[in-house]
């Protein structure tokens, strides 16, 4: 599991996504999410806005990101 450090103290999931590496642009970011191709603590999430805070879990392709929070 690869941890994502944030420097605040929420992230919303589509920012996640770009700030993590797993695209380049908010529009794919949006598309992966509406598609129900990523996960949140183990559940699909389709809404582009979640709040991730420190400890949650995102999964996408057999990828697994922790948010860790400074």
């Amino acid at each position: 599991m690869e941890q994502v450090e944030i420097t605040t103290e929420y992230i919303k999931l589509d920012q996640f996504l770009k700030w993590s590496g797993v695209c380049d642009n908010g529009v794919i970011a949006k598309s992966f999410i509406l598609d129900g191709l990523v996960k949140v603590n183990g559940n699909v999430e389709v809404q582009r806005g979640k709040k991730l805070r420190n400890g949650d879990i995102v999964e996408f392709e057999n990828k697994k990101f922790e948010v860790i929070a400074k």
